[in-house]
């Protein structure tokens, strides 16, 4: 039945269409846009009609690196407008997954210095183009208002120019004031579940990090207040720039973004970010500064190399090691150098100068950054040494290596020296041995010396600003017996041959038969410890290698001031000072002692504490000193001065009396001044005397009588 027009309409207002179910029409007649095939790119150059097309081949080839790219005039489109380029340009994949993965590799990515490419994905404006998306009013954001966290290195204003200290112990972590005699005084008392994992210090000690599952925390301050937090899921493993501009985090679960679109306003991560695993952090900021993926070849592995990534002395630069390449990066942009890999045959570690190295001729201002590296020996070639400048990527110097089983680099902290440390094998394989090679930087074509030894070398450490070291070697005869004590500890220095040209390093001091497994000296020189640490036994011997020889004129002079053993010690480490050791027993790896000892840097035991499940024990870093070398060297010459002030201090610490009496004298002597300047009539200028008094308070027995009462 057919109906009229007028009956139509009629029957039309009585039907609301809105309310009829189209879904499944819609489902089955749905058209396949393609959109998730395209990209939008913002941030492009705005180039004059003539030069778009060498725009558009200059860009067809960056995008075709991640996916390939559509041939003809649909692969790329870039509006035009007013004989220009209008700065934005859209792209088509031949898949949705190739479009992805240029949004994750080059979103982000600069193109020269003045552009950034900003990478999306075309359907995404479906997401935010529908109704209610985006507010058709613009609202003004809320800036969150200014909140101080005090000064960070406050606590490098202490009178005493005491050391603080993390002691983590069960699920608590409490700041401490070390203090010489006595137990340590809370900086703020123990917090329970502070952290699911470890705590540690910045480079610098400014910050204090916690782990948590849910990714970074950092305090700072004199309280020691939040300041930032880093959403990392399940993160591991944290690793810093040695200015402390940047934090590196790495978690074995893959980046995912959040499902629901409101929920990314708050996900530091973009879409470029998407499955990766290792992050670099702005400390300054806490925002990500770039993310990478694991490398295909650590993908699954349960010791994982740490860290990934290595930075310059001043953070300029960064690296990380792929297969047959190295990755060197430029902050802050984190782009890479020459915008291209360094290609490496086989390398297997690299290692930067932890200084601007003195390189002969150079008259850069701080020195050159230089990073060493070594290859194993293939079939077409033998195993190699190199030394390579940044950001020229010049190979500076080489040197050539048979039958090698392996290489570590060892770095003189003001970057002078590197030696490297090689093992090698005899031809029938049954035999191992060391060779220990020495690169001068700093003198003309970086000559290498070569120091022969018929020992495997176990452990190697210079000494801070010195041409000394110290090794711990033992002899491979194929007894693999831990309870034979084998071990050498040996004592180098340099030896000039005669008129002064030649210069060797010579052992000085041999000991042998000795259990000692590992070095570690005091971060001003001079005085070392050599310790056996075991789960089994442990000892620390403690060394001068300058004794009652100031100059160090004579490096002869090794003398072992101590010896002590310590059954279950776990680690050790010096104070930022160099005046005191602490050694600790942690509950991570046994039960046995769990505790710390610390000891002066003569190895005199002044504090021992046995504390329940202990874990950690860490010194907070301090930054260097602001001192000028003459101010160091006017401080060296009124020591004896400056240090019975120091002593008088410590006194009245150890002894609440004689607190007391000092303080009593000191307030009498000022109501003296203040009554001579009364009664004279003029004010006492005790500022113009430069000389410091010293207050000391003497018992003696002036006579002695002996009587017998009856």
């Amino acid at each position: 039945m057919s109906l009229t027009e007028e009956e139509y309409l009629q029957l039309e207002k009585e039907i609301n269409l809105d309310d009829i179910d189209f879904s499944d029409l819609e489902e089955k007649y749905e058209v396949d846009t393609g959109l998730d095939n395209y990209v939008v790119v913002d941030g492009a150059p705005i180039a004059p009609e003539a030069k778009v097309p060498v725009l558009i081949k200059v860009l067809k080839k960056l995008f075709s690196t991640v996916g390939e790219v559509v041939e003809g005039d649909d692969g790329i489109y870039m509006p035009l407008e007013g004989g220009k380029s209008k700065g934005y340009l859209f792209v088509q994949f031949k898949t949705s997954e190739m479009a992805d993965a240029a949004i994750r590799q080059l979103h982000g990515k600069k193109l020269d210095q003045k552009h950034r490419l900003l990478v999306n994905k075309l359907s995404d404006i479906e997401k935010f183009g529908a109704e209610g998306a985006v507010p058709s009013e613009f609202k003004e954001p809320e800036v969150a208002p200014f909140h101080s966290h005090g000064y960070l290195k406050s606590w490098l204003q202490d009178k005493q120019g005491r050391d603080q200290m993390v002691l983590h112990f069960s699920d608590s972590v409490g700041v401490y004031w070390n203090k010489k005699k006595q137990d340590p005084e809370p900086v703020i008392e123990p917090r329970r579940a502070f952290t699911s994992k470890y705590a540690k210090f910045s480079p610098k000690g400014t910050y204090l990090f916690s782990i948590h599952p849910q990714g970074i925390q950092s305090w700072g301050g004199e309280d020691f207040k939040s300041i930032h937090r880093y959403i990392h899921n399940q993160v591991r493993l944290i690793d810093f720039s040695p200015n402390e501009k940047y934090m590196v985090t790495l978690s074995p679960v893959p980046i995912t973004l959040p499902d629901r679109i409101s929920d990314r306003a708050s996900f530091p991560f973009g879409p470029e970010s998407q499955g990766h695993k290792l992050v670099i952090w702005n400390l300054a900021t806490g925002e990500p500064a770039k993310t990478f993926a694991l490398p295909p070849h650590l993908e699954g592995q349960k010791e994982m190399p740490w860290p990934l990534v290595k930075w310059s002395h001043d953070d300029k630069y960064c690296a990380r090691q792929g297969p047959d390449a190295l990755a060197i990066y430029e902050t802050p942009s984190f782009q890479l150098l020459d915008k291209k890999l360094v290609k490496i045959e086989g390398i297997q570690d690299f290692e930067w100068a932890p200084a601007g190295v003195p390189l002969h001729n150079s008259k850069t201002p701080g020195g050159e950054y230089v990073l060493s590296y070594w290859t194993p020996e293939s079939t077409n070639q033998t195993a190699r040494v190199s030394l390579m400048q940044v950001p020229s990527k010049e190979v500076l110097r080489t040197i050539n290596l048979f039958q090698v089983s392996g290489c570590k680099m060892h770095w003189q902290n003001e970057g002078k020296l590197l030696c490297v440390k090689v093992d090698r094998h005899t031809k029938s394989g049954k035999t191992v041995f060391s060779n220990l090679e020495f690169f001068r930087t700093s003198e003309r074509d970086i000559p290498v010396e070569k120091l022969e030894l018929k020992e495997v070398v176990i452990n190697f450490s210079w000494e801070p600003k010195s041409e000394r070291f110290v090794t711990i070697s033992r002899l491979d005869d194929g007894n693999p017996n831990p309870a034979i004590p084998k071990n050498t500890i040996s004592f180098y220095a340099v030896e000039s041959a005669k008129g002064g040209k030649a210069r060797v390093f010579k052992n000085y001091k041999k000991i042998e038969n000795k259990h000692s497994n590992s070095v570690y000296w005091s971060p001003k020189g001079r005085y070392v410890v050599v310790a056996t640490i075991s789960r089994s036994s442990g000892e620390l011997e403690f060394f001068d290698v300058s004794f009652d020889d100031e100059n160090k004129k004579n490096p002869a002079n090794v003398k072992l001031l101590n010896t002590t053993k310590f059954s279950g010690m776990t680690n050790l480490s010096w104070d930022p000072s160099g005046r005191f050791v602490a050694a600790w027993s942690s509950s991570w790896l046994h039960s046995i002692e769990n505790g710390y000892r610390l000891y002066e840097f003569t190895g005199s035991l002044l504090r021992e504490q046995t504390i329940d499940q202990f874990r950690e024990f860490i010194w907070r870093p301090r930054p260097e000193s602001l001192l000028t070398s003459g101010d160091k060297k006017k401080v060296r010459a009124n020591l004896k001065d400056l240090s019975a002030q120091f002593e008088v201090d410590d006194a009245m610490e150890a002894d609440a009396a004689l607190k007391e009496a000092i303080l009593a004298r000191k307030q009498a002597l000022e109501e003296w001044r203040k009554y001579r300047a009364k009664h004279l009539g003029k004010k006492v200028q005790t500022n113009e005397v430069q000389a410091e008094i010293i207050e000391e308070i003497k018992e003696e027995i002036i006579e002695e009588k002996e009587e017998i009462v009856e």
